[in-house]
Parts: structure tokens; sequence; C-alpha cells
């Protein structure tokens, strides 16, 4: 079926995956790190959840109930259908964030899992200002982050590490020459020892697990952006607008999540480069979930389907905004 909405759809599918770079960018600029604060990445996050519940139950929903009407079904059964497929959306989502679960599971053992290695409380005692840690060198290892389990808690890695990152460390990242590779906050910072010092720990483990999160952060927002390209490109493929809506709220959420997979990367590496591109492949799975969504269902677009797909679209994002988004807000805002 040709669609004259189609390569708009795409377009903006693209450009909602790639808002991950900008985000990623970030660790290119000092300056711009210490932008990414905690009370602008819950304002983030918290804007484009009212966004898109507002489009999945004002816009999204009612296409869907519409949909099955215009296939021939009454107002009742149509809701209820429209419905039906609402809650298939929440149960496709939850299904999404099993997976993630176990893709992280599966590779727990190469990170730390003791309380004591990954309280709150043991890391931010650890932490120190910059000055004193280049002045004065602790002796203390500072405990890794937890792996992520799905995207709203790869935000949080960097929250259970200090606060969000900012710059005073970021020109000397491990690897690079520095003596100590830095997670910092505008005041204070989280120190990641690079050298060995009680002869039990040493720089590879510890750059090793860092990287494995980024690259697992990078995993589980590509499984959960792939819904949301389709999402965007059905959309679009009806009523540009609502594409568009959906696509600027999904790009504005997007831009933390390339900062989150950006970050442990370069600190583990040194590479900017590296960093980056792990950031962009998680944006990259928007398109795709669009392109395989075109290929698959173009030939028997009908009525029935599209109520289908948009209420599963508007359940699937709502379980997003409710699961992920909100409580990853709520958790950074700074009270």
């Amino acid at each position: 079926m040709d669609n004259p909405h189609a390569p708009f759809g795409f377009f903006l599918v693209t450009m909602a995956g790639l808002s991950t770079a900008v985000g990623a960018g970030m660790v290119f600029s000092e300056r711009m790190v210490k932008m990414a604060s905690k009370r602008v990445l819950a304002g983030a996050l918290s804007l484009s959840a009212g966004v898109m519940l507002y489009v999945s139950f004002a816009e999204i929903f009612v296409k869907s109930q519409i949909g099955f009407e215009d296939a021939g079904f009454s107002t009742s059964n149509a809701y209820l259908y429209a419905s039906l497929s609402f809650f298939g959306g929440i149960a496709f989502g939850k299904t999404l964030d099993v997976l993630v679960h176990k893709l992280d599971k599966s590779h727990s053992h190469d990170l730390p899992d003791r309380p004591e290695e990954a309280s709150t409380t043991d890391i931010e005692d650890s932490q120190t200002s910059y000055d004193q840690t280049v002045d004065k060198p602790s002796k203390t290892n500072a405990t890794l982050p937890q792996a992520v389990t799905s995207p709203d808690l790869t935000t949080l890695n960097l929250d259970k590490a200090g606060k969000t990152v900012a710059g005073a460390g970021l020109g000397s990242p491990a690897g690079k020459g520095s003596r100590r590779g830095m997670l910092t906050t505008a005041g204070s910072a989280t120190s990641l020892d690079t050298e060995a010092t009680d002869g039990t720990h040493s720089k590879e483990p510890k750059d090793a697990r860092l990287v494995r999160m980024g690259v697992l952060t990078a995993l589980a927002i590509g499984l959960h952006n792939f819904p949301e390209g389709l999402a965007t490109f059905v959309a679009t493929l009806d009523d540009p607008s609502v594409g568009g809506a959906l696509a600027v709220a999904i790009a504005i959420h997007n831009v933390p999540e390339g900062l989150c997979v950006a970050i442990p990367i370069y600190y583990a590496t040194g590479s900017r480069a590296k960093a980056f591109g792990w950031a962009l492949i998680s944006g990259i799975s928007e398109p795709i979930g669009a392109g395989l969504g075109w290929l698959v269902l173009s030939a028997v677009f009908s009525d029935v389907l599209y109520g289908v797909l948009f209420g599963l679209v508007a359940g699937m994002m709502v379980n997003i905004c409710l699961h992920e988004l909100i409580p990853t807000a709520h958790r950074h805002d700074p009270k």
C-alpha cells in the first residue's frame, strides 16, 4: 500500500532516533556536560511523559476506536477492541522489560552485586572534591554503579554514582594518562581508581565493567526504541501532526538516554568516538523498527489493522511513560 506520508514518517523516526547523538555529543564539551544537571534531566523526562500521555489518550487511542468503527464495528465494540489492543500494547511493553532484565542478569556475574558494593551510601561516602582528589588521592576504591536493567535505570546508574555527570574530570578519562577517572558533579566527584591500590583490584576489570554497563545500556535502550519507532511511523501514516508530536516527545527523552550510554564507555576507554558511536547505535533501532513494520504490514494494511496498531501503540507509549519516564524523573527531582 502506498502512503504519501511514509517518507515523512521515516524522516521523523530517524530524527527522533538520532537525538540520542545530541546527548552523546555532550562528551565532546565540558560545558555541555555541566549543563546536564538533575533538574534539567527531571524536567526533560517529565515533559516528554506529559506529551506522550496526552497524545496517547487524546489522539492515538481515539484513532484506534475510529479504525474499528470504519471497519464496520459498532461504537461499543470498537471501544472494546480498542481497549483490548491498548492493554495488549502494555503487555508487549512489559514483555520487553522482561527481556531486558534477562539480558542484564546474563552478564551480572561481571558486575558488583553485593549490597555493600552497590549502595548509594557507600558511593557517596567515597566522594570528594575534584581538587582534593588530585592533590590527595584516596586509597579507597569507589564502588561502581549497578548494571542497568531497563532504560529507566540507565540514568539512575549515574545518580547512584553520585549525581548527574558534570565536567570537572571530563578531561581526564581513564586510559588517557590520568591518575584517576572521574564521574563528577558540579561540586563533588565519584572517583574511579585506575590503578591497583591493594593488589586485588586493577584498572582493567573496572574499565571492563564500565564498558559492559554502557553497552548493556545501549542494548536496553535499543530494545525500547524499537516499538517507539514503529509507533511514531504508524501515527504519521494516518496523521503527520500526531506523528510529529510523538517524535518530539521521544526525541526529548532520547537526549539524556544518549548521555547515559556514552558516559561510562567514555570514562572506561578514554575514547569520545567509541562513546558517541555506541549511543548512536542505540538510537538506530527506531528507524529500523519503522522500516521492518512497514515491510511486514504495508501489504495488509486495513481499517482493522489500523485500529489494532493504534491501540498497541497507545498502550506501549503509556507503559513507557508510567514505568520508565515518570519514575525516573521523580528520582532525579532535586527535592
